[in-house]
């Protein structure tokens, strides 16, 4: 069932060059945690907070849980979350919050996503997506994935491998979407957490489209270390694997995965690390999640895109012109019989584009900037954007 599955996900990812619908590019982040689990602040402000950005969509996803039920919290007794209660207080209002001082403490009853989302939600302006993150283990190994545009809780599945364990939740997505018929979508967060998720585990997956490229948590690793790879070496030896199983490739995000709204800097996981941009008809859950997997969208930490074009077999560039900043753009394949990547082509400015032939099994790019992120992790100090891999297609000329 799977299988078929992942065999009609192939099919549909594969350029159309030739549609002619309409299409806006639409920022989100797909990794958000909340006072409904480990994150330290309301729901409320986490999505004031991201729509007041100009974010277009926003997947609150916490541990085993959606935003359902009743739930009641006890404000921390440090200044910044007891000063936080009170913005919230006074942003929303006596009505809304509501809340009981008991014994020198603050408790507050959280909101649910049926209650905040029509605050928030604007068509066509900001969408809100019900997600969660299926935070699974193997022995003392931390096994993470995000399920998006979810309407039920997923129970961790567990399993006898942290392979099995991945597919075991990916399986329990996929059903869940096709029996459904709701729009969903799986990815696996932070490989490198806790060096959890390796390559070896990654190539075992069937049915698995995304992963996170890029996670602003002060934790996981992205560039790896002495004994371990980067999460962007890894993305290209998952898809020459895939490509020798004739397995679709799998495309790269960027997110936030923020818990900390009160304090800031490279020890905290704040928002406005990382995001998507996405290209798709219009903003709803539909039609995001189809674009992703056409891979009609990139990963940014901050360079944004004019054009993002492949047709022709021409992948094309072209970055949006920010005053004083330059840009360095890569483009990174693979040959055929080649065991990993390697930089193809590099130039500097705002645009590029690079044809395959038919020597090559896949081309993505790489765009950085001479820009400072703002509030950047780990030792990833510059602005920078990653697009989905791309293969030729030989009925193109």
């Amino acid at each position: 069932m799977f299988a078929g599955l992942a065999a009609a996900l192939f099919l549909a990812i594969q350029p159309a060059a030739s549609a002619q619908k309409r299409t806006n590019w639409y920022k989100g982040n797909l990794h958000t945690h909340s006072y409904w689990s480990d994150g330290d602040e309301f729901p409320e402000r986490i999505m004031a907070w991201y729509k007041s950005r100009g974010y277009h969509f926003l997947a609150l996803s916490d541990h085993n849980t959606l935003a359902d039920g009743e739930k009641w919290i006890t404000v921390k007794q440090k200044p910044t979350h007891l000063q936080d209660f009170e913005k919230y207080l006074e942003e929303f209002g006596s009505d809304w919050v509501v809340y009981k001082k008991e014994e020198g403490s603050v408790r507050v009853l959280l909101k649910t996503y049926a209650e905040y989302k029509p605050l928030f939600e604007e068509p066509g302006g900001f969408l809100i997506m019900q997600a969660e993150e299926i935070t699974d283990r193997y022995d003392k190994k931390p096994v993470h994935l995000n399920a998006t545009n979810i309407q039920k809780s997923f129970e961790p599945q567990g399993g006898e491998s942290v392979a099995q364990v991945l597919q075991n939740n990916i399986n329990a997505v996929l059903k869940y979407r096709e029996e459904s018929g709701t729009p969903v979508m799986v990815h696996v967060n932070h490989p490198n957490f806790v060096y959890a998720i390796d390559l070896a585990d990654m190539i075992e997956l069937h049915g698995e489209r995304f992963f996170e490229v890029y996670n602003g948590h002060n934790a996981v690793h992205n560039l790896g270390d002495s004994v371990h790879m980067s999460t962007e070496e890894m993305w290209d030896l998952i898809n020459i694997a895939y490509l020798d199983q004739h397995k679709p490739l799998i495309f790269g995000l960027a997110t936030d995965d923020s818990h900390h709204y009160h304090e800031s800097g490279i020890k905290f996981a704040n928002a406005g690390r990382g995001w998507v941009m996405v290209q798709a008809d219009s903003l709803s859950a539909g039609a995001l999640i189809e674009a992703m997997e056409q891979g009609q969208f990139y990963a940014s930490t901050g360079v944004a895109l004019r054009k993002l074009r492949f047709s022709k077999n021409k992948l094309a560039i072209r970055v949006k012109k920010a005053r004083g900043v330059h840009y360095t753009i890569q483009f990174i394949g693979c040959r055929k019989g080649d065991r990993q990547t390697q930089i193809l082509e590099e130039k500097r400015g705002r645009r590029a584009q690079f044809k395959l032939d038919e020597n090559l099994l896949f081309v993505r790019a790489v765009i950085t900037s001479d820009k400072m992120q703002n509030n950047p992790v780990e030792t990833m100090l510059f602005e920078k954007a990653w697009t989905q891999p791309v293969q030729r297609n030989s009925n193109d000329r």
